[in-house]
């Protein structure tokens, strides 16, 4: 039982660092791309059509 005294602080804390990585990678604009669809409708790469 003394482990969980340990092991709940911890992760906490772990699960608070991931939480704020993620609310700086979204504040920083690290998941905008407003090119990137404009350039793949042009792309020929990926057809509806598999070649044979």
């Amino acid at each position: 039982m003394s482990v969980l005294s340990y092991l709940i602080p911890i992760s906490l804390i772990l699960g608070g660092v991931g939480l704020l990585f993620f609310i700086y990678t979204v504040k920083s604009d690290q998941y905008d791309d407003p090119d990137g669809n404009a350039q793949r409708i042009l792309n020929g790469d990926w057809d509806d059509h598999p070649k044979p």
